[in-house]
């Protein structure tokens, strides 16, 4: 099945509004109590709940302007610190995912940036229960490669989503919640890499993506 580019935009916009809804919707409640509490003390905690939604709704949207939109801001190389403090933000509210940064370059390809960012956004998820991740990237004679390990407790990866991210559309409808999976193989096939998915063993798991050198 041949996805167009009008329904992978909708799928994407499905899948940034259902990652939007949760904090968009906090702010929105706690509004409405506002509103209605009159007690200091409630209202102190009314405004506590407000600024963490608020952060949380930045956080997601820098990282997703990143990792999904054509960040405008930059150009078509992007510096790696850039996608340090975007997938840092993004876990924040995960207090049991352990982040370790060991991305060698200081800049990559926007291309390259938003498979980092993608694969990370996937490999944070599948830490179930929280965990250690690592994200690393190298220059090595030409060919780029991108690496994102996870350690934790139970480790668990969608099945569509695994499928998506080495196969591409393949014969399966792409949903919302493949459309990272999606992006990811997309990009890496068309600049002629390779997309690579372990198996999760004794609590490790491994994603990658190689893209070979002009």
């Amino acid at each position: 099945m041949t996805v167009s580019p009008v329904d992978f935009a909708s799928l994407l916009c499905s899948r940034l509004c259902h990652d939007l809804l949760s904090p968009v919707g906090a702010l929105n409640n706690g509004l409405e109590l506002l509103a209605d509490e009159t007690d200091p003390a409630m209202r102190e905690r009314c405004m506590e709940l407000l600024a963490d939604s608020a952060r949380v709704s930045a956080s997601k949207l820098k990282f997703f302007r990143l990792a999904f939109g054509a960040a405008g801001g930059f150009g078509e190389m992007v510096a790696t610190d850039e996608a340090r403090r975007a997938i840092e933000g993004l876990i924040a509210e995960n207090k049991r995912i352990e982040l370790h940064w060991a991305v060698e370059e200081a800049s990559m390809p926007k291309t390259a940036i938003k498979v980092l960012m993608n694969l990370a956004l996937m490999a944070s998820e599948s830490l179930v229960r929280g965990g250690r991740m690592e994200i690393g990237g190298e220059d090595n004679d030409g060919h780029l490669e991108i690496v994102v390990k996870i350690e934790g407790g139970r480790i668990v990866l969608d099945p569509e989503i695994r499928r998506t991210l080495i196969e591409g559309e393949g014969v399966h409808d792409v949903t919302p919640r493949a459309a990272a999976a999606y992006m990811i193989n997309t990009l890496v096939t068309e600049a002629g890499g390779t997309v690579l998915v372990s198996e999760p063993a004794e609590g490790i798991m491994i994603f990658g993506a190689v893209f070979n050198g002009s």
